[in-house]
């Protein structure tokens, strides 16, 4: 999935440039960094993910991740929880859509079901974690409106911030700011707001590295939460591409023989 997955940038000097609003270049900075990422096929990958509670108590996970790319529509996903063991085997397979409401089903070993995630309940947390079901379904362009508000410099890199605005009722956002240096187009840093407006979490992306000679991913995803304490950190310790994945690996069908 693109993704898209607990040290905030807050101490980062950010120099602005102002530009005029412009959610038409907003949407041109958008697609060009959705097409540099098109056609890398599949991927498998192992992840550890650390939760944190306000007081810093930890608790870690280990999961696997395959992910297949649609060209016509959302791309499909599976995450697979191999550790701690009682929630071995909890598996979430998600269908994402350009337009309209993403499928997502949650897999319970312990019952032997699979849930449906409904669309208005996309918004809670996952597995405990400070990422919703929302924020792991793949970004399709689609799924937003866009506004280039200025150009800064984040770490010594050239920067573009961007809004962009949930096309979805259902979303648990009302905006999100993101940020992409100019050279390569990759987000660094994504600030959520709630339906109420205010502030809910930020996630930096972080350790980057290029895959294929073409295809760039984060090793390293901190999520926090301004309002609760809590913060989650998605590590990738492995991603290969091309593996030969398979429509037929990500049905609900296949869900239910996850191991």
């Amino acid at each position: 999935m693109r993704k898209i997955f607990t040290v905030m940038l807050a101490a980062t000097a950010l120099v602005a440039t102002t530009v005029d609003a412009s959610p038409e270049r907003g949407l041109e900075i958008a697609q060009e960094a959705d097409a540099r990422n098109q056609g890398w096929g599949d991927t498998e990958s192992l992840a550890r993910m650390v939760l944190r509670n306000k007081a810093g108590k930890e608790s870690v996970r280990q999961m696997r991740i395959k992910s297949l790319e649609v060209q016509t529509d959302g791309d499909k996903g599976i995450v697979v929880f191999d550790e701690p063991k009682d929630i071995r085997g909890t598996a979430l397979l998600t269908h994402s859509h350009k337009v309209g409401d993403d499928d997502q089903w949650l897999y319970l070993p312990a019952v032997k079901r699979v849930k449906r995630i409904a669309s208005r309940n996309k918004s809670g947390p996952f597995m405990g974690s400070e990422f919703s079901f929302e924020d792991l379904s793949s970004q399709e362009v689609e799924k937003y409106t866009y506004n280039l508000v200025r150009e800064d410099e984040l770490n010594g890199e050239k920067i573009y911030v961007l809004e962009r605005f949930p096309v979805d009722k259902n979303s648990g956002y009302t905006k999100q700011v993101a940020y992409l240096d100019q050279a390569e187009l990759r987000i660094h840093k994504v600030e959520y707001y709630d339906r109420k407006k205010s502030h809910l979490k930020t996630l930096d992306l972080k350790d980057y590295r290029l895959y294929l000679d073409k295809y760039w991913r984060p090793h390293t995803l901190d999520m926090v939460n301004h309002q609760t304490g809590k913060s989650t950190t998605l590590s990738w310790e492995k991603i290969d591409f091309q593996t030969g994945a398979r429509d037929g690996d990500f049905t609900e069908a296949a869900l239910r023989r996850m191991r």
